[in-house]
């Protein structure tokens, strides 16, 4: 999921898209839209680490 996320997928069709399968009858896309969800949290979260670490560093 990560990695699709980190691809640019962005919506439950291209992550299943990226494992090579569709929704069949739709009870995972809620599952799928949580995790998708998470995994841009981590992204988002990872590059604001990456800022504040640059503007400590030029502010040292």
């Amino acid at each position: 999921m990560e990695s699709a996320v980190a691809s640019g997928a962005t919506r439950p069709r291209e992550i299943y898209a990226s494992k090579g399968c569709k929704a069949q009858c739709g009870n995972c896309v809620p599952g799928v839209v949580c995790l998708l969800r998470e995994a841009r949290m981590k992204q988002v979260q990872a590059g604001l680490i990456q800022q504040t670490a640059s503007v400590a560093a030029l502010s040292a």
